[in-house]
């Protein structure tokens, strides 16, 4: 069966409004990602263990022991994600590891999002390092191969938005 979806381009516009001494202060930026052909977009519950949320692998990956409540995406494919707190009092751990066990961590507290960008022609492939130290060289980077996440005090329900090509 031939697929009849149409390959689009998102639109991304990020806005800051605020007026200040009566000045506007804010601005806009806009980024478009051309030939996107998969959207995934899910409410999910955050524990207070920490919980698999988003997954990344190459198509002929075989190694699926790991679940991970928004999905297991191609690492290739993955143009733009974004992870919305949709709580009201408590925030949410997420923690970015890569192909080399380097982990990084984030916190979103109520109400925020975390946008991490896949590159625009090679996904979430070589676009993640991270150090105890000064050490990182901006030409190392590797590959992201899960995020997960986990409540402060509470579960806490988060909005996951994933693109693909």
């Amino acid at each position: 069966m031939a697929s009849t979806i149409t390959a689009s381009t998102l639109k991304i516009t990020i806005r800051e409004d605020i007026k200040l001494n009566g000045v506007n202060q804010g601005g806009v930026t806009t980024l478009n990602i051309g030939s996107i052909d998969e959207i995934v977009k899910r409410i999910v519950t955050v524990s207070t263990s920490e919980t698999g949320l988003l997954g990344f692998a190459t198509t002929s990956a075989t190694d699926l022991s790991k679940s991970y409540l928004a999905g297991l995406f191609d690492e290739d494919d993955v143009r733009y994600i974004r992870i919305t707190n949709l709580d009201d009092t408590n925030h949410v751990g997420l923690i970015f590891k890569n192909e080399d066990s380097d982990e990084f961590g984030v916190k979103l507290d109520y109400g925020q999002s975390f946008i991490y960008n896949g590159d625009l022609s090679g996904g979430v492939v070589d676009t993640m390092e991270a150090s105890g130290s000064a050490g990182i060289s901006t030409n190392t980077y590797a590959d992201l191969v899960d995020i997960t996440a986990i409540a402060d005090t509470t579960a806490c329900d988060v909005e996951i938005f994933v693109a693909s090509t």
